[in-house]
């Protein structure tokens, strides 16, 4: 059986100005800023939502079916993905459009000028979950606004049980919206800023809404994370990383873990300590999708870090 990842395919165009933003913008004249910053760092990376979970459950020996929507310029993206081995079979071109992609200028302190275009993104709602078959679990990832609510309508509809994972997407949302996706959800997971803004926005508290799903998944970085099912919350600990390098896409690679310990039927301790690996693993990492461990390699790292074997 398969996952369904709905979510973005994306690329990252990440360029390093080798000086500080501070020093070329002057705070008196931003009403007429004109500034060109010379990069001579550029690399590009593969990524979006629904990329990323793909890869990390691929290297977990999982079965990813990717639902997305691309432009004219996949090309590159597509044939990654045919050497990876992971299904294009939903993901639609959109001809006359770009893939969704990210323009990002890092400068030497790390402060961050990004520029965002969701191109084909905006028509993942013509994408339809019924279309995929043999499917056992879902995850509602960030998306165009339209797909991602009629996604997890569709996978409601057809009582496969899916993830509601609503990151960077949630400004899309108010109140009202978010608990329809709660009250459609099996499962919801988010980061601590995500579970504050929840919260607010739907004036519930995380028991309140861990209550209206089978469980309830708060990471919060260094700290570890927190599965809330069953009545209890089940604390996880932090996988401890080789290096931290880039945090990019650590949240997928989490979500990833999350996925494949529901499917295999993992305990909540078991499985939030998998997805707790697997953003060890792509944090030591620059770029979402350039960790490479085998299954064989994730088994081992697993029993060295919490002293018992993953079944």
């Amino acid at each position: 059986m398969s996952a369904l990842i709905c979510g973005s395919l994306a690329y990252d165009s990440i360029m390093v100005f080798q000086d500080h933003f501070k020093n070329h913008i002057l705070p008196e004249k931003i009403h007429i800023l004109n500034v060109s910053f010379l990069v001579p760092e550029l690399r590009r990376e593969y990524g979006g939502c629904a990329g990323n979970i793909a890869y990390n459950l691929k290297l977990l020996g999982g079965d990813p079916l990717i639902m997305a929507a691309c432009g004219d310029d996949f090309a590159p993206y597509a044939a990654r993905l045919d050497n990876l081995g992971i299904a294009r079979t939903h993901i639609r071109n959109v001809p006359g459009s770009f893939t969704a992609q990210a323009f990002i200028t890092t400068d030497l302190s790390d402060n961050q000028i990004t520029a965002f275009h969701p191109g084909a993104m905006n028509f993942s709602h013509l994408n339809e979950v019924n279309a995929a078959q043999g499917v056992s679990i879902g995850i509602v990832s960030p998306d165009g606004r339209d797909g991602m609510l009629q996604h997890a309508e569709q996978f409601h509809a057809a009582q496969i049980p899916f993830i509601f994972d609503p990151g960077q997407g949630m400004p899309m949302f108010d109140g009202a919206d978010l608990l329809h996706f709660v009250e459609l959800a099996d499962y919801v997971t988010l980061n601590d800023y995500e579970a504050e803004l929840l919260q607010s926005r739907t004036e519930q508290t995380l028991d309140q809404l861990a209550a209206q799903v089978r469980a309830l998944i708060v990471t919060k970085g260094e700290q570890g994370s927190s599965i809330y099912a069953d009545g209890q919350v089940i604390d996880i600990p932090c996988a401890k990383p080789t290096a931290v390098v880039d945090p990019t896409g650590c949240g997928d690679a989490y979500r990833a873990g999350l996925l494949y310990g529901i499917e295999a039927g993992l305990d909540w301790a078991s499985t939030g300590r998998l997805a707790s690996l697997m953003g060890a693993l792509k944090i030591a990492q620059r770029g979402a999708q350039n960790h490479t461990q085998s299954r064989a390699e994730i088994d081992l790292l697993f029993k060295a870090q919490f002293g018992y074997d993953l079944q």
